[in-house]
Parts: C-alpha cells; structure tokens; sequence
C-alpha cells in the first residue's frame, strides 16, 4: 500500500504557506526537503507549515525541519508549525520541538506572528 503526500503552497502576505497532507516519512522526506530548499533558495524564509492534513510524521520528516530552521532564521525568517494533529503534535513533544519552533493552533495565528514580529517588508 502506497500512502500518500502531498505539498500545496499558497502565500499570505510575505509569507509562504506549505501545507502538507498525509505521510512524511522516508520515503516522502526527500519531496518536503526540496520543497523547503527551493522557498529558500527563491528568498522565501517565513514558512509556515499547515500540519492539518499531516496524518503521520516519521525521524525522516523531523530531520528536514530540523535541517532547515538555522537557514530559515539565518535570512531573518523562522519556520513556524500550525494546525498539528494531536497525534501528530505528540511526536513533535517528545522530540522537544516546542521548545525549537513556534508551534501554533492554526495557520492564521502562524501568519501572525510574523507580522506581530516584523516590519514593513
């Protein structure tokens, strides 16, 4: 049985929105990898990750984020997590990523944050 991923990117403002949907694991992690690397390499450094279509996350998929954060903020950006399903969230918290990233309950809140943190850009 093949599961399924997938990335949809939006903006919102100066901001990217990817949203992801279904299984990110080893085999999956290669496509969020460049994925990020590409909204980095365009200039893109504020992301925000929708989680809510996210159904699975693996060590593979934590390793991308955690490959990319000191990039992201290096270009005074950050990567920010939204709308995590609770089992989901769960392996975020063992791994201590709530005290790594900005984790919020929905996109808009991620948005937001940004903008609250930033100037005119």
């Amino acid at each position: 049985m093949t599961r399924s991923f997938l990335i949809e990117t939006r903006d919102e403002g100066n901001v990217r929105i990817l949203a992801l949907r279904g299984f990110l694991d080893a085999h999956t992690a290669p496509r969020f990898e460049a994925a990020v690397e590409e909204e980095l390499r365009a200039g893109r450094s504020r992301l925000v990750v929708d989680c809510t279509g996210l159904d699975y996350i693996s060590s593979a998929g934590l390793g991308v984020f955690m490959t990319f954060i000191d990039e992201a903020r290096g270009a005074g950006g950050d990567i920010k997590l939204a709308s995590i399903q609770p089992k989901v969230y769960q392996i975020f918290d063992v791994l201590g990523f709530p005290a790594l990233f900005d984790i919020q309950p929905a996109v808009e809140d991620a948005v937001a944050r940004f903008e609250r943190g930033a100037g005119e850009g």
